[in-house]
């Protein structure tokens, strides 16, 4: 092999380092951070111009709900039926930048503006009153979702530092949008972990043959922000400058490829919560308490003969629960405590399929584009075990939805979607119908 064809290997092998494959399963595209050089790349010099690489997704939704959006529909249900609500909504725009330095070295970072603006929002408190309250979800006025360092020694061997996605459940690991079917991201991981979850961290990762791996150290949540529908979907928020590292956590996430178009995932994470705050702890009635949080899950994805299928489960436990519920309830006003009850024990499942149908037909096959036809069932219980905690039924609900999912184009995803939530019997159910108009793509 010449010199310049080793030169040119490497230089195709860095390109694709930056940004590494994520979504083997999409249907039309890859993850907005896989980037693969072509030929024409790889027969030009490289410049600084051609080193980086810049893409992103962005979404925009109307929903319609058939029930009302009062603060009391969970507490009086009685005197809200029939009532009906609409949103526009920008979930998520995110700028994705990616620069390959040479030699290994690569840097990745992912911008994004969630719900249009800023991270600071003013919602009523559902649990508390129906009071107006400014929400700060993390620190800063525009959200960054990814910055990382990258080194690659080889395929098998990768470390990355910085503000890194937690690959724990089948969303974190995998939540642009025509990586799900729905308008919005899956209910369940969406409302009980936090999502998408990132941390300040250390990770190891790879991939050798059928099998991908990502080992990561990060900082614990912060249990202060626990609450009872969300369980501990807020603790990786930080209202402050900087993340509070009082204590540590571990995720692990196996992936498998050994089925063409299957793949099969683990992952879980362990770490400690309480402490975790500026908030004194140090009395001696918290001697021994260390909310310990740990997750385990499981998600798949198939997609072969013009015929997607996903799924996932997630079980969670949280050790003191009964000790960090009268701890939170107690904290101050002005804290940025929910200081809501928590349960020791929260799970969600989903499974969702959807066909091709465009796929019958030569004409639109040629003109590549696709329109799926799916169906989509979703479990979540934020309070599936309390122990001594006040269980609230309504955190327990079933969802059912069908809907389409139309590409025009490889990069544009036009979405509609019907949804029924199920309660408790006493309580409204949840119907909505929702349209959603998204991309993901690259801009060079």
């Amino acid at each position: 092999m010449t010199m310049k064809s080793q030169t040119l290997i490497a230089l195709a092998s860095a390109i694709v380092t930056v940004c590494p494959a994520s979504a083997e399963e999409n249907p039309v595209g890859n993850d907005i951070r896989e980037h693969t050089a072509t030929v024409e790349e790889v027969n030009k010099k490289i410049s600084a111009w051609d080193r980086l690489h810049v893409g992103g997704y962005g979404e925009a939704v109307y929903s319609r709900y058939f029930y009302s959006d009062n603060y009391l529909r969970y507490t009086q249900p009685e005197n809200f039926k029939n009532e009906k609500h609409g949103r526009f909504d920008i979930p998520h725009v995110v700028i994705y930048l990616g620069y390959d330095f040479g030699k290994g070295w690569s840097m990745s970072s992912e911008i994004e503006f969630e719900h249009g603006g800023v991270e600071s929002a003013v919602e009523i408190e559902t649990e508390e009153a129906g009071e107006y309250e400014t929400e700060v979800e993390r620190g800063g006025e525009v959200n960054l979702e990814q910055f990382y360092i990258q080194k690659e020694f080889f395929p098998q061997l990768k470390v990355r530092a910085g503000l890194q996605i937690i690959p724990v459940g089948g969303t974190n690991a995998r939540h642009e949008p025509n990586q799900f079917f729905g308008v919005y991201r899956p209910e369940g991981e969406n409302t009980i972990m936090p999502c998408t979850w990132r941390e300040v961290s250390i990770s190891v990762l790879g991939r050798a043959g059928k099998w991908g791996y990502q080992l990561m150290f990060m900082p614990g949540l912060d249990s202060e922000r626990f609450g009872n529908q969300s369980w501990i979907h807020d603790g990786s928020a930080s209202p402050f400058e900087f993340k509070i590292a009082n204590t540590f956590a571990a995720c692990a996430r196996i992936d498998n490829y050994s089925f063409p178009g299957l793949r099969l995932s683990l992952s879980g994470y362990v770490g400690n919560s309480f402490r975790n705050t500026l908030y004194p702890t140090s009395s001696s009635a918290n001697d021994g308490v260390h909310g310990t949080v740990s997750i385990g899950s499981f998600d798949f994805a198939y997609n072969a003969h013009n015929f997607i299928a996903r799924g996932y489960f997630d079980y969670g436990h949280l050790s003191d629960a009964g000790h960090i519920s009268s701890f939170n309830i107690r904290m101050p006003k002005n804290s940025t405590s929910k200081r809501q009850e928590v349960a020791s024990d929260a799970m969600c499942a989903g499974i969702e399929a959807g066909y091709d149908f465009f796929s019958l037909n030569p004409t639109l096959v040629n003109q590549k584009q696709k329109f799926y036809v799916f169906a989509r069932y979703d479990y979540l219980n934020s309070m599936f075990k309390t122990h001594g905690v006040s269980s609230l039924e309504w955190c327990r609900r079933n969802k059912i939805s069908a809907g389409f999912n139309w590409y025009p184009i490889r990069q544009v995803i036009i979405k509609g979607e019907y949804t029924y939530g199920i309660l408790d019997r006493k309580y409204n159910n949840e119907p909505s119908v929702s349209l959603g108009v998204a991309y993901v793509g690259w801009f060079k």
